[in-house]
């Protein structure tokens, strides 16, 4: 479990300094940068699945009736990275540090309008929290938190997508950066052609990196993939909230991000309601296991 949870801390340690790298990045077009993200990331996979020899995996495992899933999980992961990218080099990381803080919450609420779950009573009050700090800051920002709440129900749909796909994530990841592979490539391609191409023109660093974003794309998945198999899912819940931490942190301390006080009021309500998601749900997995063992 030890090595586990290094895993974890590691995935998500990385996630959470995402806002450093893209910020190198800056002066290049997020869609551009999206499209080097995905063709990258599925080269190497391409790569990966190649040396391991899982190509015959992935074919066998692919239905028919159920791959449909993925070009709708493509598309949204696509927005989510192109919304965060673009969020985070338009200086609003501490506002993407608040749709990551809310998106267990969202996927809460997916799981009860979509799959017809229940939520337990103590449920109730995280759900209620987070709502209300929401709407205390839209009231503060003087509008929709659009970007955290464009993230957070992106991300908590494309999970609900995940919900009812059959791969695991590595055949997952490759199959919805393969569907995005061919637009991606026409766009750098027609950009190349109109002259406005930022790769292989801005300067060999700034090149590397975009090729780098595939390996800060796919490593950070493989590392949680590991976890998730190895430790509990309530230790998997509690390492998430490292990434918007340093997310917040980076935003507030290294990139000097305005944060009033009232929007720390704000903050404060939705941290609260995760607290009490946390706490409540710690409990009521330990209270189920001496049930479980009794049924085994």
């Amino acid at each position: 479990m030890k090595k586990g949870v290094l895993y974890g801390i590691g995935a998500y340690a990385i996630w959470g300094f995402f806002p450093i790298y893209w910020k190198l990045l800056h002066g290049i077009p997020a869609l551009q940068l999206i499209g080097h993200r995905i063709i990258w990331s599925f080269l190497l996979l391409a790569i990966t699945l190649s040396l391991t020899r899982q190509w015959a995996g992935l074919r066998a495992s692919s239905n028919s009736k159920t791959m449909w899933v993925y070009p709708i999980a493509a598309l949204l992961i696509g927005f989510n990275w192109t919304m965060y990218v673009w969020a985070v080099n338009a200086g609003y990381i501490v506002e993407t540090s608040l749709g990551y803080f809310i998106n267990p919450l969202i996927s809460v609420l997916l799981g009860i309008l979509f799959l017809r779950e229940r939520l337990r009573a103590g449920q109730w009050i995280p759900v209620i929290l987070a709502a209300l700090g929401v709407t205390y800051l839209t009231f503060v920002y003087g509008r929709l938190p659009y970007i955290a709440l464009s993230l957070a129900l992106s991300f908590g749909l494309y999970g609900l997508v995940k919900k009812l796909s059959p791969l695991g994530s590595l055949y997952g990841l490759t199959v919805e950066t393969g569907v995005l592979f061919l637009p991606a490539a026409a766009y750098l391609i027609f950009c190349d052609l109109n002259g406005n191409g930022a790769f292989l023109r801005s300067g060999v660093v700034p090149s590397l990196l975009m090729m780098g974003a595939g390996l800060v794309t796919t490593v950070p998945l493989l590392m949680f993939a590991s976890a998730a198999r190895s430790v509990p899912l309530w230790t998997v819940g509690l390492l998430q909230y490292i990434a918007p931490t340093l997310q917040f942190l980076i935003g507030v301390f290294i990139y000097r991000e305005p944060f009033s006080r009232s929007q720390l009021i704000g903050f404060s309500v939705v941290w609260l309601a995760l607290v009490i998601f946390l706490v409540e749900n710690y409990f009521a997995n330990r209270a189920a296991i001496p049930i479980i063992g009794l049924r085994l």
